[in-house]
Parts: structure tokens; sequence; C-alpha cells
């Protein structure tokens, strides 16, 4: 069925293309919310499944959803999006994905309407049947606007990710697709290598995948996800990958180097400089107390919001809010972001060298 009617009540509507993990996991958390979710899926057995489980309230299309979410493989979603995109009939609904992969995509798509997306959450589940309506609390997302993204359509995205319990994060698609490849794509390789090295030895040595303990499964436990995402993001990210991968042989051949002369000073500084690495990841959602309020006059200009938040997100800056005010003039308006408080002073400056005049202050109550 398609879900064509128009919106009655106020119920937010949503339709998702693509039903694996990813978007089941947004349709039952949206769902779960009261909005009127409507989902499709290449495979239809896998949308039905998604509709008996109760993650969505119908198959097909919705013309009348505020917002279309595209979670398929990478390869798919430029042919999806500028076919939404160039529908008469469709010209008032924002557009968003949640690949992996964003420079490809952001330059196919190239439309004011579309806002870029990356969750940085999964797991080894599968399909409707895998879905946790919880998979993006806390989660970063990153999304990648550019100075041709429409204010409203960002904020209309950013809005849904907050909605899914995630922390929004603005990055350049380029610069996204650099640092992904160290945190994601390199992991998900070493994961899998990981695994195959363990694999090949069990061969010959039966009791050895029973011996593996917790450190064991918790560095290849993202091998168990699905293959089927990753053929496209290695393709369409292979330089940052590549680049990615020779730093780790560099690293890996250091320690080798190591544990072959017996260094022990060596180990433990490489062993201590990753502890503290690890214990300096950043927290999740700090106090009120710790959040300052950041009010940026801005032109009313195509490419501002992009520049203001790819700015902040280039230096680690989380946007825990964010208000767009515009002047009844029209010519310009004020950005209102509430931002961590100790990094307000770095990101005013920053925001000063972009010819910008911030303001900080405490959070109006």
């Amino acid at each position: 069925m398609s879900a064509h009617s128009p919106s009655t009540g106020l119920a937010p509507r949503i339709e998702i293309i693509g039903l694996g993990l990813i978007g089941a996991s947004i349709a039952r958390r949206l769902t779960d919310l009261g909005w009127m979710v409507t989902g499709s899926d290449s495979d239809r057995a896998r949308a039905e499944r998604a509709l008996a489980l109760g993650h969505i309230g119908a198959v097909g299309e919705d013309l009348s959803a505020h917002i279309v979410l595209i979670a398929t493989p990478a390869s798919a979603v430029v042919g999806i999006a500028q076919r939404l995109l160039s529908d008469p009939a469709r010209i008032h609904q924002r557009v968003t994905d949640v690949a992996g992969v964003k420079s490809v995509i952001v330059a196919g798509v190239a439309n004011e309407r579309f806002v870029g997306g990356h969750p940085m959450a999964g797991s080894e589940q599968e399909g409707p049947e895998g879905a946790d309506a919880d998979l993006f609390i806390g989660a970063t997302w990153v999304l990648t606007p550019t100075a041709q993204t429409d204010p409203d359509a960002f904020q209309a995205i950013r809005d849904l990710v907050v909605t899914l319990g995630a922390d929004p994060l603005s990055l350049a698609p380029d610069r996204h697709d650099a640092l992904v490849a160290v945190v994601s794509h390199l992991p998900h390789l070493t994961a899998a290598n990981l695994m195959a090295v363990a694999a090949d030895a069990s061969n010959e040595h039966q009791a050895l995948l029973r011996l593996a303990a917790g450190g064991f499964r918790d560095m290849t436990r993202i091998a168990a996800g699905d293959p089927a995402i990753w053929p496209d993001i290695f393709r369409d990210n292979a330089d940052a990958i590549l680049a990615a991968l020779d730093a780790l042989r560099e690293r890996l051949d250091e320690a080798r180097r190591i544990v072959a002369s017996g260094d022990r000073t060596a180990l433990v500084g490489l062993l201590e400089y990753a502890k503290q690495a690890r214990r300096n990841l950043p927290a999740r959602v700090p106090s009120p107390e710790a959040i300052r309020e950041c009010r940026i006059p801005v032109p009313d200009r195509p490419g501002v919001l992009a520049e203001v938040t790819t700015v902040l997100g280039e230096l680690g800056v989380n946007i825990w809010d964010l208000e767009i005010a515009h002047s009844s003039e029209g010519e310009r308006g004020v950005l209102v972001l509430a931002i961590t408080a100790d990094v307000a002073e770095q990101a005013r400056e920053a925001l000063i060298e972009r010819g910008y005049h911030p303001s900080l202050g405490r959070l109006s109550s």
C-alpha cells in the first residue's frame, strides 16, 4: 500500500527507505514517539516484517511526509535522493541519509533540501528483528551541510537527530570521510582480520575459539555485522581508508619491533599512551551549568549555517541545541547555540577569525 493521504492531526510524518538495522531502528524509535512512519525496502518481505513487528505504520511511500530518510547501501543513495528531490509532489520534503561515506553522496545529490547524515552507531544485529529503539541514544550523528544547504532543511534534520536521542555534529563531507576512515572503517577491517586470524588458527587448534575471553569478543564484535553495507563504503572512501591502514601498519610494525627487542620501556609507553587516549574519549551530555549560550548575528545568505556549524565541528565543539531567529526585515538573523562551557571561548575566537561577532552568556531560562 502507499500512504498518500493528507496528514491528519499534529503527528510528524517520515518515510524511511531501507529497513535494515539502522532504518528499522529509526522507525521503531519514531513510532514509539508517536510519529507516522511509512517504510519500504527492496526486499518486500523485510518491509512486511517491519510492519508486522510494529516498527512502521504502513508499507510504501508517503507524499505527505515531512522528511524522507534513505537507509540503503551507499551506492543507491544518490539515485534515490535525486528521484525524490525532482518530484514536484515532494517539493516540501527534506531528505537525508545514513550512509557511512559522504563526499561522493553530497556532491552527487547537490540539492539544498538534502542534508547528508551518518549515525555513529550500530550493532551486530540485522534487519527489523534486530531493531533497537535506543540504538542512537548518546551516539554522535554527523551532519554534512554545505554552502548550498537550506537552513530550514538543516534545522529539520538536526531536530530529527535530537529526537532520536543522538548528538548532532557538523563536519564538511570530506572531513567526515577522513575521520570515519580512522574511527569506523579501519576498526571494522581490523576486527574482521583479527577474527580471520583466529578462525584460521582454530582449524589447527580446535580449542582456540573456546578460549576467546571478553577482550577478544569486544574487539571482534563488529565483525559479526552485515557485510553488505561495506563494499560501497570501501570503494567510495578508498583513499582515506588506505591512509588509515598505512598508519595502523606503521603502528603494528613498531609494536612488532618493541616486542621482538624486549623493549619494556617502549612497550609501557605505548600502552600508557593508548590508555590515556582511551580515557580522554568525550563524555556524553554535560550538566546545564556546563553549557554556554553563543549568540551569533548572521547575514541571511546561503551557507552561513553550514559554515558556522562546520567551524565548530572541526574544533570538536558539540552543539547541544540550536535556534535560528530570523529578522523581520529578512536580511539578518541570529544563530543561538548551546555549547560546552570549557570550549566556548575557543569557539568564540574561531568564529571571530571568520568575521562573525559572537557573544557568550548563560543559558536563557
